[in-house]
């Protein structure tokens, strides 16, 4: 039985933004990356691939990103959501945590905190893969 990736979808309207995202999600090992630039090209992504870990800004073009978590998690229940945003107020943490969001960082000030966050996947999907 072949054994199942890991994959991730970047939703960011800022192309730098998912490309930073994108190099530390390679340096990880983890290489099945999908990105979107907005909730609908989000959307078909989830329809066509499975989906592990969606890293999504609040702010988009169109729809939010919030709209798209709320989404996610009543569709699609075992995908993981990371809210990466700019807009860190308490006020938006909240709306996002209650929503469903299994973490909420600052774009501005938590980029430490994700890397290592990105850091234990990589190291558990190394483990596993010895593992096995």
């Amino acid at each position: 039985m072949p054994h199942r990736r890991f994959t991730v979808l970047v939703v960011d309207d800022t192309a730098l933004f998912r490309q930073r995202i994108i190099r530390l999600l390679n340096d990880q090992h983890i290489h099945l990356i999908f990105q979107a630039r907005n909730f609908e090209e989000a959307i078909s992504c989830i329809q066509n691939a499975t989906v592990n870990l969606v890293l999504l800004d609040i702010s988009m073009p169109g729809k939010s990103g919030i709209q798209l978590l709320k989404l996610i998690k009543s569709r699609y229940a075992a995908i993981k959501v990371w809210i990466i945003s700019n807009h860190a107020d308490e006020y938006y943490k909240q709306v996002c945590i209650s929503a469903g969001a299994d973490h909420f960082f600052d774009k501005s000030l938590d980029f430490e905190e994700i890397e290592h966050k990105l850091r234990t996947i990589g190291n558990e999907m190394q483990t596993t893969e010895i593992a096995k």
